[in-house]
């Protein structure tokens, strides 16, 4: 009889565990986009051997990536990273081409096959960015993102966080995104550079939803000084998920934007250990 209560108990424990109001809920991965990097993190090696990066780029399980292949003709590089499945969402290109032939940066995007372009800096006096650099940039930006458009291409403009100067009631972040034509202009969030800039990422994405097409996704050391120069150490850029910007905080709100092309960057020294870590943050992400 002891045997036999002792085995209804167990049934009774065991079928408890299954219900569905017992059973742990499978929790769904946060990060669902494909893994994809900026070139520049391998600035070191690409330009000595673009198909030995490339196989590392692929190896470390990269699907995209943004930028392009140095001085080798966009065509070709181009078929080094289809050999390789990996795609080209997004290419850069400097404000001074971007103003002076945005034709032929439409062209050189059309043949990595990327369908955004990026620009990552405004011509400015070091730490004095001010009204009239936004200004031109809005005009620059409205002219050369209207002939990117007519190629099928849309610009986003890299914010780098010397962008948030105080202006009337609010940054001159604001008023680039404010006065740039949404039809013609669109942004890429660089977290780190938010970040140390004195801007909120996750507030930024809530505040201009799909005016935001791309992330680059950086992590800052733990306790650094910041300013709106646009730049510091590069060995201030640490391993996802070990700094103090919040990665899940900010892919959870992309994801509700509906962003698509989420960019690793690591300007580092450090990265054949740092970005590994952060690939694996990514994946380890859960809702």
């Amino acid at each position: 009889m002891k045997k036999l209560l002792l085995s209804l108990v167990l049934s009774c424990i065991c079928t408890l565990m299954v219900h569905p109001l017992f059973a742990q809920k499978k929790r769904s991965p946060m990060y669902k986009a494909a893994l994809g990097i900026q070139t520049y993190t391998f600035r070191r090696s690409l330009p000595t051997s673009v198909e030995a990066t490339l196989d590392t780029i692929k190896m470390m399980g990269f699907t995209e990536v943004e930028g392009g292949g140095g001085k080798m003709p966009p065509e070709e590089f181009r078929k080094l990273c289809e050999a390789r499945g990996i795609s080209i969402p997004s290419t850069g290109t400097s404000y001074e081409q971007l103003v002076k032939d945005p034709q032929q940066v439409a062209n050189t995007a059309k043949a990595l096959g990327a369908t955004f372009v990026m620009c990552a800096w405004i011509p400015h006096k070091s730490g004095n960015f001010n009204i009239e650099d936004a200004k031109k940039a809005v005009t620059d930006f409205n002219a050369a993102g209207k002939v990117l458009k007519e190629n099928g291409i849309t610009f986003c403009y890299h914010i780098h966080g010397y962008e948030f100067w105080p202006y009337e009631n609010g940054t001159l972040l604001d008023y680039i995104i404010n006065n740039t034509d949404k039809e013609y202009v669109s942004f890429e969030m660089d977290v780190l550079w938010t970040q140390f800039g004195g801007g909120d990422p996750v507030k930024l994405l809530k505040k201009y939803g799909d005016r935001w097409k791309l992330i680059h996704l950086k992590d800052l050391r733990k306790g650094v000084k910041k300013d709106r120069t646009g730049g510091t150490s590069k060995e201030n850029d640490v391993a996802l998920g070990t700094g103090e910007i919040d990665i899940k905080g900010i892919i959870r709100e992309a994801n509700k934007i509906g962003i698509k092309h989420f960019l690793t960057e690591d300007e580092s020294r450090k990265i054949e250990i740092q970005v590994p870590q952060s690939i694996a943050y990514l994946k380890s992400l859960k809702y």
